[in-house]
């Protein structure tokens, strides 16, 4: 899961991610965040975690609003292409695959996100701006989320 979705919504990580893109959207972090990760943290957070759709838009439309050279554009089909061989070879989704291509493309090893499968893919590194601690929280703010919400 992208670190951009806890940012999105009231939850135990919001201060916390809000803190770490704040510092990769003024470099301070290197870091590059695909636009179309916004997009899917707009996706995962309303559809999947029922996060309120204005307040989510709210919150990526001010971060793209930074203007921040953080910020990688580019989903070309070279690109989308490489994120399908991905998946289909490492059995992630394609999205994943897009953002391992994105690495690949800029030479970066390190993926800051929650999920750890993307390090079946040789070459890569996952890494988490939050605790075990944290995460385990987080987790449980989510599922007892999800219990209250069926």
């Amino acid at each position: 899961m992208s670190v951009i979705v806890p940012a999105c919504f009231t939850n135990p990580l919001r201060e916390k991610a809000v803190g770490f893109l704040r510092g990769v959207l003024a470099q301070e972090v290197r870091a590059r965040i695909p636009v179309s990760a916004v997009l899917g943290a707009y996706h995962i957070a309303t559809r999947y975690l029922r996060a309120p759709r204005a307040i989510v838009c709210q919150v990526l439309t001010a971060m793209l609003e930074t203007g921040s050279p953080a910020f990688f554009p580019d989903i070309s089909p070279r690109l989308a292409m490489e994120a399908l061989e991905l998946a289909v070879s490492f059995r992630i989704e394609s999205w994943d695959g897009y953002l391992i291509a994105v690495a690949r493309l800029i030479g970066a090893g390190t993926i800051y996100s929650l999920d750890k499968s993307l390090e079946r893919v040789p070459g890569i590194r996952v890494v988490s701006p939050f605790t075990e601690e944290e995460l385990s929280e987080y987790h449980e703010f989510i599922l007892s989320r999800r219990k209250r919400q069926r």
